[in-house]
């Protein structure tokens, strides 16, 4: 089967379409015919091998796994004869390190069935960015029907469903974004749509009770000026609080202050690590299939050229998800 693997870090040139071995489920695994992948950030930090401590790891000298990628959708081949849950034909969807391939085996558990109303293309952009938005929202902030949310860092892959979630949670949700992402981030139901070019959230406007920060450079204060007395800061994996952020630590640093700087201040902050779990696909898939959410999608790419699809997400220049087609 055809596969991506790296030897080496780098930038993405060191990305490789290999034949490999088609791999053979166990007893209680699936092996999937992967139909489509999606492009997480979480893939170019492995293949730069940053921020440095994540080598820690991820392999000092060079990486320990040489495959990447995680969402994934695709057909069920073959099952385990452990496996009670699927059967050949089933259409799945799901996250699995190495999914940038033609095959892959992966425990039933932690295995859904793909949404009926969707593509393998829309499926695959569903899992690391849709659970992480839906546990930002729900589990990390706490989000209550009548608030008023804002996202900051809207029409990413993670923010375009923030959006859509809010909504269904019943927020008020205001959503921020560039220029060219306004009618793409009203079309997916905010209430209000703030330019970042044109306008400062943090010096003008309504005060909010959760804050959920994917993007952007804004500091502590600025945020926090705009929150609730009882308001809450979640920020995506300690979030981008500032425009450069060092090869050491990368986004822990930011961890870190977050952590800090909630000792000392009356609101609450909330730096998290999503995970995708089976009951969350479940609850994303049902959101899915009664109309309530939707994948926003900009780019495909092949699977012989992922190099390039990984290259523009790490550039900054995507919005919503970046997917591979493979099947």
């Amino acid at each position: 089967m055809k596969a991506i693997e790296y030897t080496r870090y780098g930038s993405p040139d060191v990305l490789e379409l290999k034949e490999i071995e088609k791999p053979t489920p166990k007893d209680n695994e699936v092996l999937i015919n992967i139909h489509a992948a999606s492009v997480n950030a979480l893939d170019w930090h492995y293949v730069r091998g940053m921020p440095l401590i994540a080598r820690m790891g991820l392999g000092l000298g060079k990486p320990k796994e040489s495959r990447i990628g995680a969402d994934f959708s695709g057909q069920v081949e073959a099952t385990g004869k452990d496996v009670t849950e699927f059967k050949p034909g089933d259409e799945v969807f799901g996250a699995r390190t190495g999914a940038f391939a033609e095959y892959i085996c992966k425990v039933e558990k932690t295995l859904a069935l793909k949404p009926a109303n969707l593509t393998f293309e829309q499926a695959a952009a569903v899992p690391v960015a849709a659970c992480t938005a839906l546990q930002g929202l729900r589990d990390a902030g706490k989000i209550q029907s009548g608030q008023k949310v804002l996202i900051n860092g809207a029409a990413g892959g993670v923010g375009t469903f923030a959006v859509q979630i809010a909504k269904v949670f019943g927020a008020e949700v205001t959503a921020v974004c560039s220029t060219r992402n306004v009618d793409m981030v009203r079309s997916l139901s905010a209430d209000y749509v703030i330019d970042y070019t044109k306008d400062d959230f943090t010096q003008t406007g309504p005060r909010y009770d959760l804050i959920f920060v994917n993007a952007g450079n804004r500091s502590l204060s600025d945020l926090r000026r705009v929150l609730t007395p009882n308001g809450i800061l979640v920020f995506n994996n300690g979030g981008p609080l500032s425009a450069s952020q060092g090869r050491l630590l990368g986004p822990l640093a930011d961890r870190f202050k977050v952590a800090i700087v909630a000792r000392f201040v009356s609101h609450k902050m909330v730096a998290f690590d999503a995970s995708v779990t089976k009951e969350d696909l479940l609850v994303l898939k049902g959101l899915i299939e009664a109309g309530k959410v939707k994948p926003a999608i900009e780019r495909t790419y092949p699977l012989s050229e992922t190099a390039e699809a990984i290259r523009y997400l790490e550039d900054g220049h995507a919005r919503a998800k970046v997917v591979i087609t493979i099947a």
